[in-house]
């Protein structure tokens, strides 16, 4: 009926307590638990699972899993509902769990002083906690304040973390993984690709090109003068050298571009979809930048550094993966021996 108002949070969560804690207390819910959280070894759809898990709990406008990514910071891995007007509540209950270690709960968060700016309605936070330590909090937001805080009794609270405790390893084990995927093809210095995660990039587009009929180009670049940096100023500062070289090289890519640390000082630059025209205006862009730039100015030093780049596009010049690096690696030394800091093209053997 027009008008009627749906029961506040607090008022869902204590309607369902009975039926719910029956559910989480069964057999079936912890088996159907450890198969399906563990069903996939990806963060995102293990996180996925425990929202639309949780959904069935009890109603409320968001559910969201959050947790560390890779990188370290906190990020939203799956929700359902979840709005900008309510991440300011989200990220009050997801940190302050984080911090604590323990349930949350609100009824009404403008007027709570844990939380931060802009919070607002009410909401629930349930920690993932996994050997010891809580890696990520599942959430449960109203976009409403409550008349009370929406609390779960001692018995549905301990079903609740019952079923949460193999969620938590599951995803735990999911962002572990990922993050020894990551570390395999990434390069600890640059944090670009590695020449593993290239020569595995390289195959696949190239088989792409060759079913699409699309071009595909390469690029490999070496630093000019890079030895000269490493004897005047140490390896800490060739180091840093490779690693602010690698800032200009990645800003002169697209986002579908691969960018790669080959070895030492020379990088590459896998172009998709991209002819000798455009590997060519991607080549020039990075040779300019490199050429502008002052490197270890941050220790009061403006060291220059130019970079020999060869360019090789498939099918033109090369007819496999390995045939086309090797094209831009040799066009590579032909700028070498012809003086350095320049592009040149390969052209079909």
């Amino acid at each position: 009926m027009r008008g009627v108002r749906r029961p506040d949070l607090a008022v869902r969560v204590r309607g369902r307590a009975r039926t719910l804690r029956a559910h989480l207390v069964s057999r079936e819910a912890l088996a159907d638990t450890i198969r399906q959280a563990n069903a996939s070894l990806e963060p995102v759809k293990v996180a996925g699972w425990l929202v639309s898990e949780a959904v069935g709990w009890f109603s409320a406008t968001c559910w969201a899993v959050t947790a560390h990514d890779p990188d370290g910071p906190l990020t939203v891995l799956a929700d359902a509902g979840l709005t900008p007007a309510l991440q300011p509540g989200l990220w009050t209950i997801a940190n302050w769990v984080l911090r604590n270690g323990v349930e949350f709960s609100s009824n009404d968060l403008s007027a709570d002083p844990r939380a931060e700016s802009g919070a607002s309605g009410s909401g629930i936070g349930f920690p993932l906690i996994c050997r010891g330590k809580v890696m990520g909090v599942l959430v449960a937001l109203d976009a409403r304040p409550s008349g009370a805080p929406p609390a779960l009794g001692p018995s549905l609270l301990l079903a609740v973390r019952g079923l949460l405790e193999p969620a938590a390893i599951a995803l735990d084990n999911a962002i572990i993984l990922q993050r020894a995927e990551a570390q395999s093809v990434t390069d600890d210095l640059t944090g670009l690709s590695n020449s593993r995660y290239l020569n595995d990039a390289l195959r696949r587009e190239t088989k792409r090109a060759a079913r699409s009929g699309r071009p595909l180009s390469i690029l490999f670049l070496d630093l000019d003068g890079f030895k000269q940096v490493n004897d005047t100023h140490g390896h800490q500062a060739g180091s840093r050298t490779l690693a602010e070289a690698a800032v200009i090289i990645r800003g002169c890519a697209r986002e579908t571009d691969i960018v790669a640390r080959f070895g030492g000082d020379e990088f590459s630059v896998i172009l998709p979809e991209t002819g000798q025209e455009g590997a060519v205006s991607v080549a020039t862009r990075i040779r300019e930048r490199l050429s502008a730039a002052r490197f270890l100015s941050s220790d009061g030093l403006a060291v220059r550094v130019t970079a020999s780049i060869g360019v090789a596009t498939f099918p033109d010049a090369a007819a496999s993966a390995e045939e086309l690096l090797r094209a831009a690696d040799t066009a590579m030394y032909r700028v070498k021996a012809s003086g350095k800091d320049g592009i040149y093209i390969a052209s079909a053997s």
